[in-house]
């Protein structure tokens, strides 16, 4: 039978590709490999925060009464006792002015009673009935104008002005915060920890804090104290930190916190991309073998290698998801 050259052209370029083929799948498999080292593995707890006063202080009025005056703005230093609101006190200025007029008359009264007394015109009832009647006006005037005191606020410690939530024309209300102080000298980190972490998190453990306004800045810190009570729509705990250096950072600074739950000196490391689940490949006599590890603490670059593994072993550094056991490799130079 005659072969045409058209099927002679199209057999050969067939061996040519499968001798091809054939030559390309014995070349062995070109890897990437590093030998586990010792180093510091630092198992972290990573939460965000803000920059608050250790002590914020809440002004509110005691009394329900529209705002007349705001004495201060936002950023505003203030001095402890200094005015910062004016309520509206027409009612009670009236009032007082009131129980001025019936002590004055009191004490009149009193005066004359007691010159009377004193000559023996009148009886010692009546003149008790007068310095009780003379006591009891002072004592009313005492206490409308404590009342009055009440109708304008004062800052209750030094420091700024955080918030200020109030204008002219406002109803002010025992229940409405109408401005927040803190002392900027005397600062605290809270940060919003994930409750599946709180567990890990004691006082006096080391924070490594950082933030975009301080780019390469590391902020130092320790956890002072754990929030007994969670969020449960959050599902987190409020952690505070105290700052070591105490920066001046500003108030409501937002900061990246990574809290060191826990430090290993010369624990067996190598790099996450090489590990997967509880295993890694290694590059054994050309070939990849697989081998089965115990793995420490996990950070995002490296991981903590606890059994299976000894110092200068070479593993795959990431290893191919379709590399298999057996298969040759080629180590890759450099």
């Amino acid at each position: 039978m005659k072969i045409s050259g058209k099927w002679i052209a199209l057999l050969a370029a067939l061996l040519l590709g499968g001798g091809g083929y054939l030559l390309w799948a014995g070349q062995p498999r070109t890897v990437e490999t590093t030998a586990a080292r010792h180093g510091t593995a630092v198992e972290l707890v990573y939460a965000t925060g803000f920059v608050e006063p250790e002590q914020p202080v809440s002004v509110a009025a005691r009394v329900t009464a529209p705002v007349v005056e705001v004495l201060v703005d936002e950023g505003q230093r203030v001095r402890r006792g200094q005015p910062v609101v004016r309520l509206a006190d027409d009612e009670q200025q009236a009032a007082l002015r009131q129980a001025r007029a019936e002590r004055i008359r009191a004490a009149r009264d009193e005066a004359r009673i007691l010159a009377l007394y004193r000559q023996g015109w009148v009886t010692r009832a009546a003149r008790d009935q007068a310095v009780a009647a003379a006591d009891a006006a002072r004592a009313a005037e005492q206490t409308f104008a404590a009342r009055i005191g009440q109708y304008m606020l004062r800052a209750g410690i030094d420091g700024i002005v955080l918030k200020r939530d109030v204008e002219p024309g406002d109803l002010a209300t025992p229940s409405r915060v109408l401005m927040t102080l803190g002392d900027p000298a005397r600062v605290r980190v809270t940060a919003a920890v994930d409750e599946r972490d709180v567990p890990r998190i004691l006082p006096g453990q080391e924070a490594v804090m950082s933030t975009e306004a301080f780019p390469g800045r590391i902020i130092k810190g320790r956890v002072r104290e754990i929030t007994p009570g969670g969020n449960p729509i959050e599902r987190a705990f409020r952690v505070r930190l105290m700052l070591e250096d105490a920066p001046n950072l500003p108030l409501g600074l937002t900061l990246e916190v990574n809290i060191v739950t826990k430090r290993v000196q010369r624990a067996l490391l190598i790099p996450a991309t090489a590990v997967r689940g509880q295993q890694v490949w290694t590059a054994e006599g050309g070939k990849a073998q697989l081998r089965q590890v115990k793995t420490g603490i996990t950070g995002t670059d490296e991981v903590q290698i606890l059994r299976g593994l000894r110092a200068g072993e070479a593993v795959i550094r990431d290893p191919p998801d379709d590399l298999e056991a057996g298969e040759r490799v080629k180590v890759a130079d450099g």
